[in-house]
């Protein structure tokens, strides 16, 4: 809202007229309603905004670079992810790899996690697979509630063999 003072006539009309002069019109602006507009959208926002932690991942990584953990190889499994995020997984000592589906991936886990209690995973990733590709498999690992795995690059060895089973 708005309003202009007009100001009132000086009365002292005599003998003498003067020339009129324009009166300077006083305007002023009633900020009022700006300030509740301003106040209700504070309080909008603060009202809706969501306050949660920040999601991470926990990776415990070893002291030494030079530290060596020796593993049964009955009880090692490889999982392979190629640059077309394509998954792999061979057993133990067995070099022939086969593709498993993402979407069976959690039940897969699941039972070689029964049937071996201390089965250690070997995630062996592409440099140019996808980062959620991992962050999924590990997902799945932990649903599967199985807690002992590794990361480590995918070799050019690692590479010829899945061309082939590709």
């Amino acid at each position: 809202m708005s309003g202009a003072d007009v100001g009132g006539d000086s009365g002292g009309r005599g003998k003498h007229k003067k020339k009129h002069t324009k009166k300077r019109l006083a305007v002023r602006i009633d900020m009022t309603p700006m300030v509740d507009v301003a106040f209700l959208l504070l309080t909008f926002f603060m009202l809706t905004t969501v306050m949660r932690k920040q999601q991470t991942m926990e990776i415990n990584l070893p002291p030494d670079n030079k530290v060596k953990v020796d593993i049964a190889e009955s009880n090692l499994m490889t999982i392979f992810v190629d640059e077309n995020n394509k998954i792999f997984y061979s057993q133990g000592s067995d070099k022939s790899v086969t593709k498993i589906e993402y979407s069976g991936l959690q039940s897969f886990f699941k039972s070689h996690a029964q049937q071996n209690s201390k089965l250690v995973i070997l995630l062996k990733f592409d440099r140019k697979s996808k980062y959620h590709m991992m962050v999924d498999v590990i997902d799945q690992l932990n649903v599967s509630e199985l807690n002992r795995f590794s990361i480590a690059p995918l070799t050019d060895t690692d590479k010829q063999v899945l061309t082939k089973a590709s």
